[in-house]
């Protein structure tokens, strides 16, 4: 899931499970995302805040660690789910990689995220599978147009997706993944 960073970093997947930072492990966390799009282009993000401050909060994308041997892609679908209940996905294409380091939770999160294309019709949504840190950080979910997302005063991680989201509206996926700036807050 991807909580939160506070400033200028992407969401960490709120409430997954503590992972050892990489200045234990000497490489970054893995991490997958969704662009969910429904049928009138809105994307979905989710509310998180820092556990014990709601005040510290921003907006992000859906996803989290990969775990074990799954692939990132299989990680995209299980965070989906856990994170929304949404099952009817049409998973696409890698569009963005990201570097980001933020504090979250009381420790750093160093990860490299990959975000993922996807489509739906389904968009209700109701997060069942979340870990308890997910459980006091995630605030709820929310479908966002491109001028709503271009309008809004709150924090988003990646911190251009309003220009980013606008950009594959108008010319589709890029041919290949494309790397963002990283992200240090």
């Amino acid at each position: 899931m991807s909580a939160g960073e506070p400033s200028t970093v992407e969401s960490v997947s709120v409430g997954e499970r503590a992972v050892p930072g990489p200045d234990e492990l000497g490489e970054l966390r893995k991490v997958a995302r969704v662009v969910l799009l429904d049928p009138q282009d809105r994307i979905l993000l989710l509310h998180g805040h820092e556990p014990g401050d709601p005040s510290d909060n921003w907006w992000f994308t859906p996803g989290g660690g990969v775990e074990g041997d799954e692939t990132r892609e299989e990680a995209a679908r299980r965070e989906l789910v856990e994170e929304t209940g949404i099952t009817e996905v049409e998973l696409g294409p890698v569009l963005w990689r990201r570097t980001c380091s933020f504090p979250f939770a009381g420790r750093r999160w160093d990860q490299e995220e990959w975000y993922y294309l996807a489509r739906t019709t389904q968009t209700a949504t109701e997060a069942t599978g979340l870990t308890e840190l997910e459980r006091r950080s995630v605030a709820g979910a929310r479908w966002w147009t491109c001028q709503e997302l271009n309008q809004a005063h709150e924090t988003v991680y990646p911190t251009r997706l309003a220009e980013l989201l606008r950009r594959l509206l108008d010319e589709g996926p890029p041919a290949g993944p494309e790397t963002l700036d990283t992200e240090i807050v």
